[in-house]
């Protein structure tokens, strides 16, 4: 009996079951992680697999055409969600069918999908090309070589059109600028004095010359405009949709054809291959659930290196003073007291900051001093990248300070006495001993940082991000960088197809593979911060870091 005593009081005393429950709780963490990304990735990486389109008849004499997308079975009832497509004829994209209503599902394999710029992919079954007075029938053996040619024949086109449209917009530029501030002239409340009666004469004389110069040039240019249009609006297909109906579809709008139900595993692979890469590299479209987020991936990636590259000196360099020039006392306490406290302000609080600091005091001043001949247009008054970047550094330098003091304290003392007393100056033992012993410290810091300001939605919502950009903040245009310029946010983007689109079901399968796509940019970051914070710990192995 006082054995077995002994044993229990020493299983306690051993702390073995704090053990036990620490390792579960570990195990459990993991799992939720797991599970979690898990979740993401199957929901999210579903929507590139092209889906078999079943052809559901029902008791009524009518059919319908759709891919599964789910199924509710209870005591009470039994239904389908079928993805029925073709919004433009349906008004909807889903719609539940009763499986006491369904007669037969088949998977004929003359179904085919059109994947269009607009309303979302077609259903149907495609009677024939043509274009003008010729047609191709789809049961022609030449039809599939023909479409396929015909597309890509429409695509360059198309590509010829809007580099010529922006050339002509281009030329058309100088001229526009011109009476723009004409117009502001006349407008403004010196509109007769006799200096800007000079000026306007001066503008008038050369937007004279350039139309001049231009009018031949820009009356070829809009004809081969007027030409590469209409030959792209010619070609159509013709397909015979579920309610009967025949739709006339320009084949300018579609951006792909194929059969999923002839399909096998490995077209369908290839198939799934080319929609990931062009959900990555392509631009959204219908309200921002078609399409690739290219230019949000851009602008998240954009803005997390700027405000590294923001807050990480300014937060070591916070550090190091307090470190290893300040007086330790009161004052400094307060100091560490108040940037520890501040890591735990609300972002959004950091965004109202970063709105009125940033955007209107500094933007505004700089529209003042350098861009006055464009207000009240703002041009840096208002929000832009370079803003959401600034307000996330100040939001992340707390987290690299303390990260950095931490980095600081774990260098052992003698390797300081050690500097100083090979005749060092107090600059030089920090700057070739204190820094690079630390980095790992500091690179720390920027992994958190990194993770914190990658995910953050609220102040960029009020600096500058927008749910859809023309253009992104890096171009062939000059100056290049455009640190005014509006951006597009992987975070924000999830937030606005999730709850502000209004189609529900469709916008899904995006907001899953967006998170997805955003946890592993947060993923890659990372580690590359953590590949280069190990190479520093071996290289500094005796640092006792």
């Amino acid at each position: 009996m006082g054995e077995k005593k002994d044993y229990v009081r020493g299983f306690w005393a051993e702390g073995t079951p704090f053990i036990w429950f620490s390792g579960i709780a570990a195990v459990v963490l993991v799992l939720m992680v797991v599970g979690l990304v898990s979740l993401i990735l199957a929901n999210g990486m579903s929507q590139f697999w092209p889906a078999s389109v079943a052809k559901v008849s029902l008791k009524n004499g009518s059919y319908l055409l759709g891919s599964v997308s789910d199924r509710e079975k209870t005591s009470e009832r039994d239904r389908i969600l079928l993805r029925i497509a073709n919004r433009d004829v349906n008004g909807l994209d889903f719609k539940w069918v009763e499986s006491s209503a369904i007669t037969k599902v088949e998977y004929p394999e003359s179904v085919s999908v059109l994947e269009r710029d607009e309303y979302g992919p077609m259903y149907g079954f495609i009677n024939s090309l043509a274009e003008g007075e010729s047609s191709v029938a789809s049961s022609s053996p030449e039809f599939q070589n023909v479409l396929r040619e015909k597309l890509r024949t429409v695509r360059e086109k198309t590509a010829s059109a809007k580099k010529l449209q922006a050339t002509i917009d281009s030329e058309k530029k100088e001229v526009t600028a011109v009476e723009v501030r004409l117009r502001r002239l006349d407008e403004g409340e010196k509109a007769n004095d006799p200096e800007t009666l000079l000026e306007k004469a001066g503008l008038e004389k050369r937007r004279g010359v350039l139309l001049e110069n231009l009018g031949t040039k820009l009356a070829d240019e809009e004809k081969e405009l007027e030409r590469l249009k209409a030959e792209v609006e010619a070609p159509r297909l013709d397909v015979t949709l579920s309610d009967g109906s025949v739709a006339k579809v320009k084949l300018r709008k579609v951006l792909a054809v194929f059969n999923p139900n002839a399909m096998w595993f490995g077209a369908k692979f290839v198939h799934y291959m080319g929609n990931m890469a062009s959900f990555i590299t392509d631009w959204p479209r219908e309200s921002n659930t078609e399409g690739g987020v290219y230019p949000a991936i851009f602008g998240t990636v954009m803005m997390v290196f700027i405000m590294v590259l923001i807050c990480t000196p300014l937060g070591v360099l916070a550090a190091l003073y307090m470190h290893e020039y300040a007086r330790q006392g009161f004052l400094l306490s307060a100091i560490r007291l108040a940037v520890n406290n501040l890591a735990g302000v609300p972002s959004i609080v950091y965004g109202i900051f970063g709105l009125g600091f940033f955007v209107y005091m500094l933007g505004g001043g700089i529209d003042r001093l350098f861009f006055a001949d464009k207000l009240p247009e703002p041009t840096y008054g208002t929000g832009g990248i370079l803003w959401a970047s600034l307000t996330l550094a100040l939001l992340t330098v707390p987290v690299v300070v303390v990260s950095t003091m931490e980095g600081l304290s774990a260098v052992p003392r003698a390797n300081r006495d050690g500097a100083l007393a090979l005749g060092s100056s107090k600059f030089q033992m920090i700057w070739n001993v204190v820094l690079p012993n630390a980095a790992p410290g500091i690179l720390t810091g920027v992994i958190l940082a990194v993770s914190r300001a990658a995910g953050e939605v609220a102040p960029l919502m009020i600096t500058g991000v927008v749910k859809l950009v023309s253009a992104v903040p890096v171009d062939a245009v000059w100056p290049y960088v455009h640190m005014d310029r509006k951006f597009m946010h992987l975070g924000f983007h999830i937030y606005d197809v999730g709850f502000q689109s209004p189609n529900v079901e469709a916008a899904k399968p995006m907001v899953y593979t967006t998170a997805a796509l955003l946890l592993l940019i947060v993923v890659a970051l990372n580690a590359l911060a953590i590949l280069l914070r190990n190479k520093l710990r071996k290289k500094y192995m005796g640092s006792a870091l």
